[in-house]
């Protein structure tokens, strides 16, 4: 039934990503980018990473979807056309894609017990987190405590990102604020003259 499951969500995750390829419309495409994060975080759900899948529920399908509708809100909402053949990025995404599978020929079977991280280092996380952070969700005494620099790392990329996006759409509506100022300048100069 899991099979199953992934199956249909998978599927659906590439018929939205065709979707996303083939439309014009803006809005449109960042209203399916959310349902691709939705998608993805479900997936994670029934992989058993719950974590990952409330990450991806609020970054992916609630923030990213937030903050690209308000920045479609101070820019244009149809795709402008491309000056240049598509077959360039193409190309280079059929090579990169081909050196992905090419990289996983080697990978032990998904879910393979045998693997170095199910013999080496989850056994020592789950017999020695406890006593040593105190932290009762090994999960969480992993990213808390043995990971937590690099945690620290993630959340500060994170906040300067959205700091960014802030600071240019700011900007953004300051131009368009700016523009409309002068062309109600030079409407009246042209009324009084």
């Amino acid at each position: 039934m899991e099979a199953l499951i992934n199956m249909v969500l998978l599927t659906l995750m590439a018929v939205i990503t065709v979707g996303i390829i083939r439309m014009k419309s803006l809005f449109g495409v960042v209203i399916l980018g959310g349902i691709y994060s939705f998608l993805m975080a479900s997936v994670m759900i029934v992989l058993d990473a719950v974590d990952v899948a409330m990450t991806e529920a609020s970054v992916g399908a609630g923030v990213s979807t937030v903050l690209m509708l308000a920045a479609l809100y101070l820019t244009k909402h149809e795709e402008t056309p491309s000056l240049h053949s598509p077959a360039v990025a193409l190309l280079l995404a059929a090579v990169v894609g081909a050196a992905l599978i090419y990289g996983t020929i080697d990978l032990p079977p998904f879910g393979s017990a045998d693997t170095p991280v199910n013999t080496h280092v989850a056994p020592r996380y789950l017999e020695k987190s406890i006593p040593e952070t105190s932290v009762p969700n090994v999960v969480t005494s992993v990213l808390g405590s043995y990971r937590g620099f690099d945690t620290f790392g993630e959340v500060t990329v994170i906040f300067t990102a959205g700091l960014g996006v802030l600071l240019l759409l700011r900007g953004r509506r300051k131009r368009i604020h700016s523009d409309v100022e002068t062309a109600a300048i030079a409407a009246d100069a042209r009324d009084a003259a």
